[in-house]
């Protein structure tokens, strides 16, 4: 028999995602943390849009915190692209949100 130490990130109530190490359920909940203050933020702003459209906005710029933070302090595109794990910068496409069921290196939360 052997013995399993998962770390679920739960919201609400309702389980988010399942990790291998407290390191990752942790980056994760912080992710969530900065999405639902973006959300907030956007919906207090002149942009009109629907509630799934803030929510899935918010959370793919907290996703890709990190190339945004770098185009805010005046990077450019080409660069940020370049500089991403696993991207090819001739590709921009690629810089896609990932599914919010799914994480790299953790296992699928059944919805």
């Amino acid at each position: 028999m052997t013995v399993e130490v998962k770390y679920v990130v739960v919201r609400q109530g309702e389980e988010k995602m399942t990790f291998a190490t407290k390191k990752e359920a942790d980056a994760y909940d912080k992710m969530l943390d900065l999405a639902d203050t973006l959300s907030e933020w956007l919906a207090h702003s002149a942009l009109e849009m629907e509630e799934s459209e803030r929510e899935r906005l918010s959370f793919f710029l907290a996703e890709h915190k990190d190339p945004l933070t770098q185009i805010l302090r005046g990077g450019s595109l080409e660069s940020v692209l370049a500089s991403a794990p696993g991207n090819d910068a001739a590709e921009p496409a690629r810089l896609k949100p990932k599914s919010r069921g799914k994480a790299e290196g953790s296992d699928e939360q059944a919805a």
